[in-house]
């Protein structure tokens, strides 16, 4: 497949969109709400395994010289990037110009006063998705803007299915359990492991609960923002996770995995099934020896106890910190990066998901990702993790009770029990 040189292209684009801001160069620090001010900015976010980021960010900086970005990498765990962005906002730092925001943190930092509200006029949010939009939105009003999402999806190896006999990938979580017996029963399955999620005390866990209870049919907080997981959806939702390590279906390894490590483990040939995000798609794909599994594998919808699951919508989003310097070069760098042929760009060359609508029917992404019309329904019909102000409190509690259960420390019932208390003192009045 022929390519445009990625550096050329976001230079072009750049040049297109931002024609007329190209500023005087000078730095000024506007209030809160006010985007004013022209000069360098940093782009905030984790770290960038695909080196993309810094040639979308090169783009910009060649059209905008008196305006460089220059990127501040944090590290790889979500807890820990959310931790280093709230010491920088509580102590009014401006050295955090554009921030890149997991989509569940819009109304922890909007309702702190971290952000500044986004113009909606200015920015186009009328061709993406609008299970995105509602992620940069707090009380409606428009705070981040959507640069990509995410919805968790099934990695399964078809080569070992095929040699079981299996043409299908799972649908149910029995149906998994199944298959991977059929493939442990093989001489080249037998080492294999058969399913893993990350269920480390990280984010990635509050990502695999949810997607555990909603699947379920649970919640955690109700209709009215009570909590609401002392039942049994929530229970067999706790108890797909906790079986699958006490029954040597998921390693329990796996106690101490981050999302790269479950990444590493699967490109290592030694895993059937792996819940995981898009990005890994183009990674287990590589063709320069990092992966064991290029070309051996495909992806499906999430499975549940009675059918697809409910995937967990992810994602990222760019904010401007209300305490940066030069907010009017941050508002047109975040519409250069969101604009859809950059989407496109970063898209083919790291495999994350865009937030435009009509990329999802895109004949060239299409051809290289052909997932992607599954992966807009599932974006479509993803559910997210808690909503709330206290969002660290609610990630964090949710955290340790289902790790307690998953490593025996805690018997489930006790577990949601003790956690239904803990949220009842958290919920968003």
């Amino acid at each position: 497949m022929r390519r445009t040189p990625l550096v050329g292209l976001f230079a072009g684009l750049a040049l297109a969109l931002t024609a007329c801001g190209s500023g005087d160069g000078g730095s000024t620090t506007a209030a809160d709400g006010e985007l004013t001010g022209r000069g360098p900015i940093t782009l905030v976010s984790g770290k960038d395994r695909s080196g993309n980021m810094q040639k979308m960010v090169a783009g910009w900086n060649a059209a905008h010289p008196k305006e460089p970005v220059r990127i501040i990498e944090l590290p790889d765990e979500p807890n820990d990037q959310r931790q280093q962005l709230i010491q920088n906002a509580t102590t009014k730092s401006d050295a955090y110009t554009v921030l890149s925001l997991d989509v569940v943190w819009t109304a922890e930092f909007a309702a702190n006063r971290w952000l500044t509200e986004l113009p909606k006029d200015k920015l186009d949010t009328s061709k993406l998705l609008p299970a995105t939009v509602k992620t940069g939105e707090y009380r409606g009003r428009l705070f981040a803007m959507p640069v990509n999402s995410d919805a968790g999806l099934l990695y399964y190896r078809t080569d070992l299915l095929k040699k079981a006999g299996i043409d299908e990938p799972p649908t149910t979580w029995a149906q998994m359990w199944e298959a991977c017996d059929k493939v442990r029963a093989l001489p080249e399955g037998e080492d294999v492991d058969c399913y893993l999620t990350e269920v480390g005390k990280t984010e990635g866990l509050t990502v695999s609960a949810a997607e555990a209870v909603n699947s379920a049919g649970g919640v955690f907080f109700d209709a009215s923002g009570q909590p609401a997981v002392n039942t049994p959806q929530a229970r067999a939702g706790m108890d797909f996770l906790v079986n699958a390590i006490k029954d040597g279906r998921m390693p329990r390894a796996a106690l101490t995995l981050d999302g790269e490590g479950g990444r590493r483990h699967f490109q290592s040939g030694k895993l059937l099934f792996h819940r995981q995000w898009p990005y890994q798609y183009e990674l287990a794909n590589a063709d320069d020896g990092s992966s064991k599994v290029a070309g051996k594998f495909a992806v499906a919808p999430i499975p549940g106890p009675n059918g697809p699951g409910a995937a967990n919508l992810g994602g990222h989003n760019y904010a401007i910190s209300a305490f940066a310097k030069n907010k009017a070069t941050a508002l047109d760098f975040i519409k250069y990066m969101t604009d859809p042929a950059q989407q496109k760009a970063d898209s083919l060359a790291t495999s994350k998901a865009p937030t435009v609508a009509a990329l999802y029917d895109d004949p060239e992404l299409i051809e290289k990702y052909p997932y992607l019309p599954a992966l807009k329904e599932a974006i479509q019909k993803a559910q997210s993790r808690p909503v709330v102000v206290r969002y660290g409190d609610v990630t964090a509690a949710i955290q340790s009770a289902f790790y307690d259960a998953l490593g025996g420390k805690t018997p489930p019932d006790r577990a949601l029990t003790d956690l239904q208390s803990k949220l009842a003192g958290l919920a968003t009045p």
